[in-house]
């Protein structure tokens, strides 16, 4: 087992146990993780086995040798991989109680102070996942949407002419509804969840007990046995197989809202089980009916039930959907907040859950890349080749970093970490080879897509680093200036003036232009700086500190706003914290004067970087979100000192 040697502290532990802000008895919270965690694992029956014994792997015969040890792998590929990989070992590793690939790296990064070398590799290994994860939010409301759709054709060969134009017209209602959140609709999604499980394993009860046959492929031996027999056939069906396993990040990445606790339960007393029941049924069915295998899942329901089937496969695949756009909406904050993108303008859908944003640059980018897929791939069969990698990508890279953890920071005994990678990392990389084979035929596809999110990392921390070392030159020591303020020599009026800066070793550009332009000083000045740490949350009463910079009666002073990545930089807040730590100091952010700096830029600003690596930042910052936004500050209050273009 491998898990921590010791937390770090008991509150850690209480998080991770309880979950971050979530409240409530333990089935209701199950509940809710069904609708939320278990979309995207829990629709891969429709596409999976399919996929496996599809025209392009025509080598995966509906033999009993054949159809034995697909299942058999199919089982053990969910049981190593999902149960033990993510349930079992992921979901210890939790970032005051959060998950995902960035917050794991985050915390990486946290425990690793003084290992350079490993803190790049983490970093790196964080933008290569992150970029791949972005791969996966693209590709699956196309297939998942698609393969419920596609149920029709099974009820009437007519029907198939409609696959097309109905999923276009349903991904396009939910991209168009991102907008107003999902808090209305969330109520809903762990009963009908619950439903579509209850479904799946009732679909693949009556095969299976017309069979009971099948139930000899739980034995590995059967998988052995097909991989050491038809090695090359074995190995492309193991590109498919991998299909059963996606969507297991999000029992990681979601571990912040609903606990350890409640996912496990979820995906132990309902989940695993549906699953493992109804692929079993989907292997007995094509044992007696070999010309099912065009599409097993909807041939397992009688013929009057197919209809409402596809209407409940379609609401599952939306659920499914719709959980992937969130998670791509929380990668991107997560990502702007490690400086790994410019600013973005999130918007917040939900009063009482945190978690719940918008980000509408996001959301349309990802609504125009589905819309591109399908009208290039056009069916869910060609889609799930380029699905493949992004899944096994995202899987090695979340299991090579958590083992990097529990190797350096928790020193797990090594024969836990041999087993783990012989066990996990063994099946992951025999997965991705399988999918690297397939590069040609759709494979390319998330791998274009990561690579194009990795050179825009790339380029936004590299330019944004050049761009502010040039800054500092530009803005001056603060010690200088506050000299200035002491001499006596520049006109103080009333008001407070606020400043949001990124530090307080230089002069905010805005103070100082503003000082040049009116030759005159407010009476208080408070420099407010927001301070990224690499946790999920900072306490309320944690997040504000106060430094009156050695000169407790000039009216300046220095506030430092302490935020988690999932937490709002909100400048306001900050001087209402900050008024509570310094009772005297006058930080009332309603009569505040707000200054925001800005910069233009130019090439000339980002020398490192080539020719169209500069044009590329150039559009980035040009891009970015307005920090009136950003920062929640009131626009009727808010003054721009500076160019155009802000950085």
């Amino acid at each position: 087992m491998i898990s921590p040697a010791a937390p770090a502290t008991p509150h850690s532990v209480a998080l991770a146990e309880d979950g971050h802000g979530s409240h409530g008895p333990l089935p209701a919270l199950a509940l809710a993780a069904l609708g939320v965690v278990f979309g995207d694992i829990g629709t891969s029956p429709l596409y999976a086995l399919q996929t496996v014994f599809s025209a392009e792997h025509n080598a995966v015969a509906p033999t009993r040798e054949d159809v034995f040890g697909v299942i058999s792998m199919v089982f053990w590929a969910i049981t190593i991989v999902v149960s033990y990989g993510y349930a079992f070992l992921m979901m210890r590793a939790d970032n005051e109680g959060e998950g995902g690939i960035l917050s794991l790296v985050a915390l990486l990064r946290r425990k690793l102070v003084g290992r350079p070398q490993l803190l790049a590799l983490a970093v790196v290994l964080g933008i290569l996942g992150a970029s791949l994860f972005y791969g996966d939010s693209v590709i699956t409301p196309a297939i998942s949407v698609m393969s419920a759709i596609e149920g029709l054709s099974v009820v009437n060969e007519s029907f198939e002419s409609l696959v097309l134009p109905l999923s276009l017209l349903i991904l396009t209602a939910l991209f168009s509804v991102q907008k107003f959140g999902t808090a209305a609709v969330g109520r809903f999604f762990g009963p009908i969840m619950t439903l579509w499980f209850l479904v799946l394993a009732a679909l693949g009860l009556p095969p299976l007990l017309g069979n009971l046959e099948i139930l000899g492929a739980i034995s590995p031996l059967h998988a052995l046995s097909f991989m050491v027999g038809n090695p090359g056939i074995a190995f492309i069906a193991m590109g498919a197989v991998v299909l059963t396993c996606t969507g297991v990040e999000a029992l990681y990445a979601d571990m912040g809202h609903f606990g350890p606790r409640p996912i496990r339960l979820a995906w132990f007393a309902l989940v695993f089980p549906a699953l493992t029941i109804n692929y079993m049924g989907q292997g007995a069915m094509i044992l007696n009916h070999p010309e099912y295998v065009t599409n097993p899942f909807f041939r397992m329901a009688p013929e009057q039930l197919r209809i409402p089937l596809v209407i409940l496969a379609t609401m599952a695949t939306v659920i499914a959907s719709q959980a992937v756009i969130s998670g791509a909406f929380s990668v991107s904050r997560q990502a702007a907040r490690a400086g790994l993108l410019p600013r973005l303008n999130v918007r917040h859908t939900s009063k009482e859950e945190g978690g719940q944003i918008y980000i509408s640059a996001i959301n349309w980018i990802l609504f125009v890349g589905v819309l591109l897929l399908i009208g290039v791939f056009q069916s869910s069969e060609a889609l799930a080749s380029a699905y493949g990698l992004a899944v096994t990508g995202t899987l090695l890279l979340e299991m090579s970093i958590f083992l990097t953890l529990a190797w350096f920071v928790w020193r797990v005994a090594p024969w836990k970490i041999v087993l783990a990678v012989a066990l996990i990392v063994g099946i992951e990389v025999i997965f991705f080879l399988a999918n690297v084979a397939k590069l040609l035929h759709g494979g390319w596809l998330p791998l274009v897509i990561a690579f194009g999110v990795v050179t825009i990392m790339l380029t936004w921390r590299a330019g944004a680093a050049s761009v502010d070392a040039r800054r500092r030159e530009i803005e001056g020591p603060l010690s200088d200036f506050l000299d200035l303020v002491h001499s006596g020599k520049v006109p103080r009026v009333p008001g407070l003036a606020v400043f949001p800066h990124p530090q307080k070793e230089t002069t905010p550009l805005a103070l100082r232009q503003n000082m040049e332009f009116n030759h005159v000083l407010h009476e208080n000045i408070a420099i407010v700086s927001i301070v990224n740490e690499n946790v999920p949350h900072i306490r309320h009463v944690d997040r504000a500190s106060i430094d009156q910079l050695g000169h407790p009666d000039d009216g300046v002073v220095h506030i430092t706003y302490r935020v988690g990545f999932n937490d709002s930089q909100d400048v306001p807040k900050a001087l209402l914290w900050a008024q509570g730590k310094l009772p005297e100091a006058d930080l009332d952010p309603d009569e505040a004067r707000y200054f925001v700096s800005s910069l233009r830029l130019t090439p000339a600003d980002v020398p490192r970087l080539k020719t169209w690596r500069k044009q590329l930042f150039l559009w980035l910052a040009h891009s970015a979100a307005n920090r009136t936004a950003v920062f929640h500050l009131p626009p009727e209050r808010t003054i721009i000192m500076g160019g155009q273009l802000e950085v």
